[in-house]
């Protein structure tokens, strides 16, 4: 199974770099470079495009604004030296987000990930089932001089303070320059809810709510007058046993 592919960067280096490890993996094969999206506009029209490596900025559009427009495009690898659109790209169900500069490893493990995907479209189109789309379940972040993974699943609750975020997981807490409210918007809302203007907490993490405080694990959270009828609401309401259900 050859993989079709295409690389869209304004950098001539970037484009052979990312062109001489294509070559390198024997399912890949080249069909093309261009310098921005729009030139891929009419690629895309003339031939078969199973993947794309995707720069963000570049002149007259930028990766970000052409995958908002295009219209079922082909699977896409996101590579960026700017980690900060790790989250608008997922949301937008990018296959994969490599950052500058790009190792040969890393970019031959997104490669097979593009084949894995690739074979379950192929079984999907040939069961005539709805084809699934690639599920997101971490980011990035920029903590100091270092980018750091955030597993969605791993996430008890974020605090914000004017422009930077303290997101506190399993593993440890992120101090990172984002907005709350831009972070908000991004995670999946069945699975996290906002508890006070400066809070968002995982649903799944909660293990009480006394008061107006909310319990999870040694931390307690607190919940805000303009917040709590919709927490209890959707975190408890559903799920309340009492003797209503069971007479």
């Amino acid at each position: 199974m050859k993989i079709n592919c295409v690389i869209i960067d304004d950098e001539p280096l970037a484009r052979e770099g990312l062109a001489s490890y294509v070559r390198e993996v024997d399912f890949l094969h080249l069909t093309a470079t261009c310098e921005n999206p729009i030139d891929l506009v009419k690629l895309i029209d003339e031939n078969k495009v199973d993947l794309i490596f995707l720069d963000i900025q570049m002149p007259k559009m930028n990766g970000i604004d052409f995958l908002k427009i295009v219209k079922n495009p082909p699977m896409v690898v996101i590579t960026t030296a700017y980690p900060s659109y790790a989250l608008e790209g997922f949301q937008l169900n990018v296959l994969d987000y490599l950052l500058k500069p790009i190792t040969f490893d890393r970019f031959f493990k997104s490669a097979n990930k593009a084949k894995d995907y690739q074979r379950l479209l192929n079984i999907s189109a040939s069961a005539g089932l709805q084809q699934p789309e690639p599920v997101a379940d971490y980011f990035f972040i920029k903590c100091g001089n270092k980018y750091e993974k955030i597993y969605f699943e791993e996430i008890l609750y974020v605090e914000g303070m004017q422009n930077y975020v303290t997101i506190f997981t399993i593993k440890g807490k992120y101090v990172t320059l984002l907005n709350l409210k831009n972070l908000e918007e991004n995670l999946d809302s069945k699975s996290f809810i906002r508890v006070h203007k400066s809070y968002i907490v995982s649903t799944g993490k909660i293990d009480g709510i006394e008061g107006n405080e909310i319990c999870m694990q040694s931390h307690h959270i607190p919940i805000s007058r303009n917040y709590r009828e919709q927490v209890i609401q959707q975190v408890v309401t559903n799920k309340l046993w009492d003797k209503i259900k069971f007479s």
